[in-house]
């Protein structure tokens, strides 16, 4: 589902690519580009810190602007995204990293960019995120939110893991092998791609669940609803990745349990943004 525009757009927040000390000249020139529009501009009191700048708190900047400015790469835009989660606030992907998938804006276009937010020219993209948890045998639970994937794992290489999943209640499978991705629409591009999993588009609203390394060729990616919630257990100490960011430990008696949030993430693209075309350019489909 997409929206049309925002109600207003006044004010905005920058977050920037960690460990980039030598962003301060970049970030310099956008943030002026939309003061030069009357559009105040404050910054992250992580990524000020990082350039010597002053900076407002992360969860106040949330409540105070209108949409979100991720200035980095993919992984910069999956953070912001996570990180913002329940503020509702859109996510605009400037690309000063290298792929852009996701942040999908080149730094040559961001005049452009801004003065199609300023006449409406875009469009605010709804993506399905995750929610979960890891639910320990004592009762206490570990929550998180991803925007690409979850990814379980084993810890070393010395052994491939045994993982049984039921879906609602509903034992299905029991997966042996080096691990499991379960991915969102808009992360089918990330590590499910490399595994020969399905590319989704990204504005539906499913599961996809593809094996690592499976011990039986006869386990297949599958592809499931967002309205089902998945549990998964194991009898092995295995790793949970959250984004390739974050990580969490599955103990024997623990579960996870995986279903889709009750908040989309919300991107902001250019009107006529074609994820085909991206699709093309990026992975360089068809003839020259």
């Amino acid at each position: 589902m997409s929206q049309n525009r925002l109600s207003k757009i006044e004010k905005v927040g920058f977050v920037l690519r960690p460990d980039s000390e030598d962003m301060l000249d970049l970030y310099t020139k956008i943030a002026g580009k939309f003061e030069d529009r009357g559009i105040e501009v404050c910054l992250d009191q992580g990524s000020a810190v990082m350039l010597g700048l002053e900076g407002i708190g992360f969860e106040l900047m949330c409540q105070e602007v209108d949409l979100l400015v991720s200035l980095g790469g993919d992984g910069t835009l999956l953070g912001l995204v996570r990180r913002s989660y329940g503020f509702d606030k859109p996510v605009l992907g400037i690309n000063a990293g290298n792929l852009g998938f996701l942040a999908d804006i080149p730094i040559e276009c961001v005049d452009d960019m801004i003065e199609r937010l300023l006449v409406g020219n875009y469009r605010v993209d709804e993506r399905m995120m995750i929610e979960g948890y890891v639910e320990h045998e004592e009762g206490r639970r570990d929550e998180f939110y991803a925007f690409n994937d979850v990814v379980i794992t084993r810890p070393t290489i010395a052994h491939m893991i045994k993982l049984d999943a039921s879906i609602d209640n509903d034992w299905f499978n029991t997966y042996r092998g080096d691990g499991l991705i379960i991915s969102t629409p808009t992360g089918s591009t990330a590590y499910n791609l490399s595994l020969g999993g399905p590319i989704v588009y990204p504005l539906s609203k499913v599961f996809i669940m593809t094996p690592v390394a499976p011990h039986s060729l006869t386990q297949r990616p599958l592809v499931v609803p967002m309205d089902f919630a998945i549990k998964l257990s194991s009898p092995d100490e295995l790793v949970i990745m959250i984004d390739g960011q974050d990580h969490y430990r599955l103990h024997p008696q623990d579960r996870l349990v995986i279903k889709g949030a009750a908040m989309s993430a919300k991107l902001l693209h250019k009107k006529e943004h074609s994820y085909f075309k991206v699709l093309r350019e990026k992975l360089s489909w068809g003839d020259e």
